[in-house]
């Protein structure tokens, strides 16, 4: 199974603790074998939730096309607990993940984030689109999909890093 560079578990990170049951602070939605859902604890949106690996990913950047089912299965998770919550319109969801430096925790972790039309004055600004701090879902997985060719028909580049940005 190709997953790309990861740990098992990094002692010192909060959301390796999480993922495992160490942390019993944080309440857990939904889990899985690979993944856990929980609440993020500075919400933007009035339902604003993190998906996070049970391995240690560090960010988006570690991505390569071996994650690409993971990141498909962290939004399945991230809609299922939507719709557990009473989210029918997907319309208004927002998923995607910040990069670094932009990152508080370095541990990969999907926002999913409804409705989106409702994001706080004061937090919209780390969740617009296309910027260089915050890579939608759908960006991302073009890039994990595509070689550098298809990836620029859908406005996306693909530097050495990996780093996805929406094409001015």
């Amino acid at each position: 199974m190709a997953e790309g560079k990861s740990d098992p578990f990094v002692d010192t990170c909060t959301f390796c603790s999480i993922a495992n049951n160490q942390d019993e602070e944080t309440e857990v939605i939904l889990k899985d074998k690979e993944m856990v859902c929980f609440r993020d604890i500075d919400p933007a949106a009035p339902h604003h939730y993190l998906v996070i690996p049970r391995r240690h990913i560090v960010s988006c950047l570690s991505l390569d096309r071996g994650h690409r089912r993971l990141i498909e299965r962290m939004a399945e998770m991230g809609r299922a607990v939507l719709r557990e919550q009473g989210i029918i319109d997907m319309k208004d969801v927002r998923l995607g993940f910040h990069q670094p430096p932009y990152i508080s925790v370095n541990h990969l972790h999907l926002h999913v984030l409804a409705p989106a039309s409702q994001i706080s004055e004061y937090m919209i600004y780390k969740f617009i689109p296309g910027t260089s701090s915050f890579i939608t879902l759908c960006v991302r997985l073009v890039v994990l999909r595509a070689d550098r060719g298809h990836a620029q028909m859908f406005g996306v580049s693909v530097s050495q890093t990996r780093l996805a940005e929406i094409s001015p």
